[in-house]
């Protein structure tokens, strides 16, 4: 597929910031103003904006280690993970932002970044721009 990238992850639990990478694609799109949609092809990680200070990366996967408690679960193929499912459903697998002038659109300290909960490996991200004017 044209309008997709791959993030390779490098640890079980890691915060990835593709902002750049997305930035990238939509120049080469040579995308004027409009909404880009991406999402992750995987359903054990993540897309959302954060903050990245130093530092932060670490207190968001603290936060949703600690939001997720250990059960007795039935998955069928890796019981182990099956916070890594629920956690990923619940941050969501897509986010939807606004381009201008063939840019992302974010706040001061905002950044798009991919929430890994099942590492490492490949991340497939599907970019599909919608120009509005």
């Amino acid at each position: 597929m044209k309008n997709q990238f791959t993030v390779e992850t490098r640890n079980p639990k890691q915060i990835v910031d593709i902002t750049d990478r997305v930035n990238d694609k939509l120049q080469e799109l040579k995308a004027g103003d409009g909404l880009v949609h991406l999402q992750v092809l995987h359903t054990t990680c993540a897309l959302t904006t954060a903050d990245l200070d130093p530092g932060t990366d670490r207190d968001y996967l603290e936060a949703i280690e600690k939001m997720f408690p250990e059960g007795n679960w039935i998955h069928p193929h890796n019981p182990a993970h099956v916070g890594d499912h629920i956690m990923s459903s619940l941050i969501g697998p897509s986010v939807v932002l606004t381009v201008g002038n063939g840019e992302l659109v974010l706040g001061t300290w905002q950044r798009v970044v991919l929430v890994e909960l099942s590492g490492p490996r490949p991340r497939k991200i599907t970019l599909t721009f919608i120009r509005t004017s």
